[in-house]
């Protein structure tokens, strides 16, 4: 068997009873284990573990690994699955992985997912972040805990964000999750109006009796105040697990039109955080804030809930990571691609991913996609011509990413300007400079602008 082990299907029934038996949580188990959850989401959906994790994982939920484990698989099955393919090419091992690996990623072959935009939950492709979701994990279960997420669009928030959502929902927690990026305008037409959707919208989403109408008292009680009434009284008293509430997004409200409903609602929102540090009601409740970058609109130090709780930035990803997410999609020479893919892309995990998928089903070999990246041809071109058209709106911001892609160093902008760009993921900040985020944009941008 090589280095690593997958269950059978009745080992992984045998599995499964037992970890239900034992209360416990994937996040539990993965720490036990010494391994990432994604480890225990490969043994539970019958894909290859390192043998050490796959025994030590059976020891915990007190199994004997030998009857967990699919001991008869064999090498037979590569033909097999080879047949299956129509295709008379080698499947390459190498030494990184085993008989079992090379079988799982051959499986994948006919499951290839387009990448756009969120990896769904059950995806094969989805790769982590260093330490933040388990970070993320051991904050959720803190009583009255925040959680800030900032990073450029496309860098992986939302896939992050219903990750924890269903972290949450397997303590048992009740989860919410509202995209503030879909808000109709005439929902942000005034702070009152707004709550009172909020409220609305949280307690539809809970199963709650939506009281909105009933509880709003706008003769003795501003805005605020009623929203906060309305959710220790009538959401946070009538749940007895933990409350979490993910806000997606949340840039769409920094607009300058909306300055005063703004600072009045992250206001609330960091009160809410501060209760949750002696009220018992108010500890139940945990936020998860998601951003593309920081506030521009100015808030008082000890009203914004963007200097408190665990602040988590999404990075690109690093060579092992670039180089893990070729392997699950079958491609053999990882170290030639890797090298050359961050050349152009950096780690962007979604440019990085797109790239991968043309590759792995045989769209577009390396050394096209290379050539013609930066064209109309290229797979980056609807990509590439989305962020055009944003630019062209904005001719201030045009002029300031073609001033960034034309230098050889760092650029110093306006802050606004460094806000939009970087919230649009086309720079990176270093200090109060910046420089275009990759090469594919310096390119592309250095030809159109």
């Amino acid at each position: 068997m090589g280095r690593s082990f997958q269950a059978s299907k009745a080992g992984q029934l045998k599995a499964e009873q037992a970890f239900k038996l034992k209360g416990c949580t994937q996040e539990y188990l993965a720490g036990t284990v010494g391994c990432t959850r994604q480890v225990i989401n490969r043994f539970f959906a019958r894909r290859s573990v390192e043998k050490r994790f796959f025994q030590e994982i059976c020891s915990v939920l007190e199994l004997e690994w030998g009857e967990i484990a699919d001991l008869d698989l064999e090498e037979k099955e590569v033909d097999e699955i080879r047949r299956s393919f129509n295709t008379q090419e080698p499947i390459i091992l190498n030494s990184h992985l085993t008989l079992e690996s090379e079988l799982a990623i051959v499986h994948l072959k006919n499951k290839l997912e387009y990448p756009n935009g969120l990896v769904p939950l059950n995806s094969h492709f989805y790769i982590e972040h260093n330490g933040i979701q388990s970070l993320c994990y051991e904050t959720l279960v803190e009583p009255g805990s925040l959680i800030r997420i900032k990073a450029p669009k496309l860098m992986g928030k939302t896939s992050l964000l219903i990750r924890i959502r269903f972290a949450a929902e397997n303590q048992n927690y009740r989860a919410f999750y509202l995209d503030l990026g879909g808000v109709e305008k005439a929902v942000l037409s005034n702070l009152d109006t707004f709550l009172r959707w909020f409220c609305g919208k949280v307690s539809d989403e809970l199963n709650l009796n939506n009281r909105v109408n009933d509880a709003w008292n706008t003769d003795i009680l501003g805005s605020n105040d009623n929203c906060t009434a309305y959710f220790n009284k009538y959401i946070l008293a009538q749940i007895d697990s933990p409350v979490v509430l993910i806000l997606d997004e949340v840039d769409r409200l920094f607009l300058p039109e909306n300055q005063e409903m703004v600072q009045d609602f992250f206001g609330m929102l960091r009160s809410w955080h501060e209760k949750g540090k002696f009220n018992d009601t108010w500890k139940k409740l945990r936020l998860v804030l998601a951003h593309s970058t920081e506030a521009y609109i100015p808030l008082d130090i000890h009203q914004s809930p963007f200097n408190a709780g665990v602040p988590v930035e999404l990075e690109e990803f690093n060579q092992q990571q670039v180089e893990d997410l070729a392997q699950l999609h079958q491609i053999t020479e990882y170290d030639l691609l890797t090298e050359k893919l961050m050349a152009l892309l950096g780690g962007h995990p979604y440019l990085v991913r797109l790239a991968m998928y043309y590759i792995a089903a045989r769209k577009v070999t390396l050394e096209d996609l290379l050539e013609s990246a930066t064209t109309e041809a290229g797979i980056y071109s609807n990509h590439l011509r989305a962020l055009l058209e944003i630019l062209q709106v904005k001719p201030k911001l045009a002029q300031a990413l073609k001033k960034v892609v034309a230098s050889p160093i760092p650029v110093g902008l306006d802050s606004m300007q460094i806000y939009q760009l970087h919230s649009l993921g086309l720079v990176q900040r270093r200090k109060n400079e910046v420089t275009p985020r990759c090469q594919l944009y310096r390119e592309y941008f250095q030809r159109v602008l």
